[in-house]
């Protein structure tokens, strides 16, 4: 079915088809009001393929030999516009309120668990590589192969930047040339810092050490309560004692049952019950 625009729609059971894969496969929960998201995100793919219909193309993604396609999908159903420095207040806390307590001569370990094309661990790399006295380590994760591989590449378009403060820009970003003009890559020394795995959080984590922070914001609005648990669940076993949790600000650990609590907007820490523990 195609719409005025001339963009094919998919119908209620081909929609479901879709629904359905990102819940199994991700554990994320699509509601019925982003058909408009997944008919926009994919169309072009259908045409790319020649085909007409979404359950044709549901097919297709599900082909053995069609794992680039279907990990294509995945990203483009889940991606979210980020930029660097998003929800500076996040920042702010930790430059204020953990930097200055936390001891010098421990390894502090900080963990981006829903990292996308990478522009929230660089922002955090760059204020530990600024602020932190002592020696940190950062681990950045999704579960999109894709996108993990451009936040490796480090390149950005200018309007993805210009929450970068200036002086960060000039000391972590070079300019780019040719044919990338128009954009900025996070200089090597930076990029060498941030050690990025794919991670699903709707499964067993993998090995990864404990953590004193981790950021898991702006993603678990896609989860429902029982995956929000299980995942609140798997964070707090990689967690230091009194370990911190950064979620979205349209977020809210409210009303599910968990062993965090709340310090500021966003913003939670670990109970001391829970000792980290596998």
């Amino acid at each position: 079915m195609a719409g005025d625009n001339g963009i094919a729609v998919p119908n209620d059971k081909e929609f479901r088809l879709f629904q359905r894969m990102l819940l199994d496969r991700l554990g994320i929960f699509l509601p019925d009001q982003k058909k408009a998201l997944v008919s926009h995100r994919l169309w072009k793919r259908l045409q790319a393929r020649q085909l007409n219909c979404f359950s044709d193309y549901y097919r297709l993604i599900n082909q053995p030999d069609e794992q680039p396609e279907l990990n294509q999908v995945l990203e483009l159903l889940t991606t979210n516009e980020t930029y660097f420095f998003r929800e500076p207040r996040h920042f702010e806390f930790l430059r204020d309120n953990i930097l200055p307590g936390f001891d010098a001569r421990r390894t502090l370990r900080v963990w981006s668990a829903a990292s996308s094309t990478g522009e929230e661990p660089y922002s955090l790399a760059m204020l530990l590589m600024d602020r932190r006295a002592g020696p940190w380590e950062l681990v950045a994760s999704d579960v999109n192969q894709s996108v993990l591989d451009k936040a490796r590449r480090g390149i950005y378009r200018d309007q993805r930047t210009e929450q970068i403060p200036e002086v960060y820009r000039q000391r972590f970003c070079r300019k780019g040339t040719g044919p990338y003009e128009g954009c900025l890559r996070i200089v090597p020394e930076l990029r060498e810092r941030v050690r990025f795995q794919q991670v699903n959080l709707n499964q067993a984590l993998p090995e990864l050490g404990r953590f004193d922070l981790v950021f898991l914001r702006n993603v678990m609005i896609y989860f429902d309560d029982t995956t929000k648990r299980d995942v609140l669940n798997r964070v707090a076993r990689v967690l230091q004692p009194d370990g911190w949790l950064f979620v979205g600000h349209s977020e809210s650990l409210q009303g599910i049952d968990s062993e965090f609590r709340a310090l500021a907007p966003a913003i939670y820490q670990l109970q001391g019950g829970r000792r980290g523990q596998h």
